[in-house]
């Protein structure tokens, strides 16, 4: 091999693990993480009182210390990387181990960098893999590790139940990544300031200049914000979203460095309505804040729209894949992933204070008549990998629109 064909074999897979990193690290990194535990990390959340800054905080509120120090796993222990919630991850482990007598490490990060942390492991360590399960609390970091050849396909592929194969939205083509337990993408208000019949039902309202000033949404540019302005361009288009978020930026939109703060400014009085994800009004709730949740309707006619369309609620749900390994994957892990994707650990999700609402049909019957308020009426259907796909398309938008 000549010189030049050395580098370009080594330099290829550099550039696109570096640009799976910058990716991820924009997604991740500059906003505050939500988790598939407990929801909302803010001190103000979890003191039951509003903080009145006046605005919103970085990353790193409420940081908690490294789930995992460097130590090797013990002979015969699976390791799991995770970057979902602490107290839920232990649950679930103990659970598995007690079920099977296999021990597992659980692998995490600082609060701050969770996921972009791990992705970023993940992929330097992908010659000399030392994890066996992935299990993240959202979806994007699995398609890109998956996309980066991080992750080996489940063959064969699991099943929702005995009779039921896995929905086509809520898995990777190749097997690689299947997705559990969801949250989704709502509309807060004030229920203290604003009628329950007069809040905004769709995306597109909070332009209304009846909103003119009152309205926030976390910065496009980051986090499951950014995730979900991706997911509108690969529903309607770049040209309509982008006509969109300007429309928000003329009605005075308030941004904020994290979905929790937004919840918050509303019980501050900063603002009326918001975008944000359930599980932080949820979070306000449990504090007894004066907000309300609207999980957006689809459109019967979408070219009829005055605006952007609506295609029904955006859900984000966890993900779980085996972690490709040059011996091939073993049963022992196989048999945690299959565990992770189980009725019992969505039933875990659904009851924890987050609420994430199944996939499982009857499972997500059975939470939204014990909570109705997880009742989500019409989930849009997303490709994931399209999502992904239209993500540097979405970061373009939001840096043109919210400069």
């Amino acid at each position: 091999m000549s010189k030049q064909q050395t580098l370009t074999a080594v330099g290829v897979p550099l550039v696109i693990g570096a640009a799976v990193l910058l990716a991820l690290w924009r997604t991740y990194v500059a906003d505050t993480p939500r988790w598939s535990g407990s929801g909302s990390k803010e001190p103000a959340m979890i003191a039951g009182a509003p903080a009145n800054d006046g605005g919103a905080t970085r990353a790193g509120e409420g940081a908690r210390a490294e789930a995992s120090s460097g130590a090797p796993a013990a002979a015969g222990e699976l390791v799991l990387y995770s970057s979902a919630d602490d107290e839920y991850l232990r649950l679930v482990t103990d659970r598995f181990t007690a079920k099977t007598g296999l021990k597992v490490k659980a692998v995490g990060d600082t609060e701050a960098t969770k996921t972009f942390g791990l992705v970023r492991r993940l992929i330097a360590e992908k010659d000399t893999p030392r994890g066996d399960v992935w299990w993240s609390s959202e979806p994007m970091s699995s398609v890109s590790l998956a996309e980066a050849g991080v992750l080996a396909p489940m063959d064969p592929a699991p099943m929702l139940d005995d009779a039921t194969a896995w929905p086509s939205d809520l898995r990777d083509t190749e097997g690689r990544w299947f997705a559990i337990a969801r949250r989704a993408r709502v509309i807060v208000y004030s229920t203290s300031r604003v009628k329950d019949a007069e809040a905004p039902t769709h995306l597109r309202d909070l332009a209304n200049p009846r909103w003119k000033g009152r309205v926030g949404m976390a910065r496009p540019q980051f986090g499951t914000t950014r995730t979900h302005l991706a997911a509108l361009v690969a529903l309607a288009g770049e040209a309509r979203v982008e006509a969109w978020l300007t429309a928000l930026r003329d009605n005075g939109v308030r941004l904020y460095d994290g979905n929790a703060s937004v919840v918050r400014a509303i019980a501050n009085a900063e603002i009326d309505v918001g975008l944000t994800d359930s599980d932080d009004v949820f979070a306000g709730q449990r504090n007894k804040w004066p907000v309300g949740l609207i999980y957006e309707g689809r459109d019967a006619d979408r070219e009829k729209a005055d605006g952007l369309p609506s295609f029904g609620t955006i859900m984000l749900p966890n993900t779980i894949g085996l972690i490709k390994k040059p011996g091939g994957v073993t049963k022992d892990a196989r048999a945690l992933a299959e565990f992770l994707l189980g009725a019992e650990v969505e039933t875990i999700l659904a009851e924890s204070d987050s609420r994430n609402v199944p996939v499982r049909p009857a499972l997500a019957r059975a939470q939204a008549e014990t909570d109705p308020r997880t009742r989500v009426p019409e989930p849009a259907s997303v490709d994931l990998a399209a999502v992904s796909k239209a993500a540097p398309a979405a970061a373009a938008i939001a840096d043109r629109v919210m400069k």
